[in-house]
């Protein structure tokens, strides 16, 4: 739990409203298709959104946040600009929704999730 102390007293804001809120804003990045939990058996498990804090690990270190995400990413985008913009997005939610300073927000890409179409296409042409 991340404490601030306040004029009024303290606010105490938990790891996981933190975590929700990175979750929140990376998934709202157009070509992420999800939070992971991390892999198991070589597949991504891809959370919904029941478990929004999954996915997320919070840090907090002398009261600045870094976080982790484990993200699937739709096929065809390019990682490093769109690691870039969910980097911003992340950092710039907690910030203005928590007042607490993030020191990093890291990206790990689990999976690519391929369309639909192109793998059924390719089920039927073999």
């Amino acid at each position: 739990m991340v404490m601030e102390e306040h004029r009024s007293g303290e606010i105490h804001i938990a790891e996981d409203v933190i975590a929700t809120i990175a979750s929140l804003s990376a998934t709202d990045v157009k070509g992420v298709a999800g939070m992971s939990g991390g892999l198991t058996g070589g597949i991504a498990d891809v959370l919904g959104k029941k478990n929004l804090s999954k996915g997320v690990k919070v840090e907090v270190k002398n009261q600045v946040v870094y976080l982790h995400l484990n993200l699937v990413l739709e096929y065809g985008i390019a990682i490093p600009d769109i690691a870039w913009e969910i980097q911003d997005k992340v950092k710039t939610m907690v910030e203005t929704m928590t007042a607490l300073k993030v020191g990093a927000v890291d990206i790990h890409v689990q999976a690519v999730r391929f369309p639909e179409e192109s793998i059924d296409t390719a089920r039927e042409s073999s």
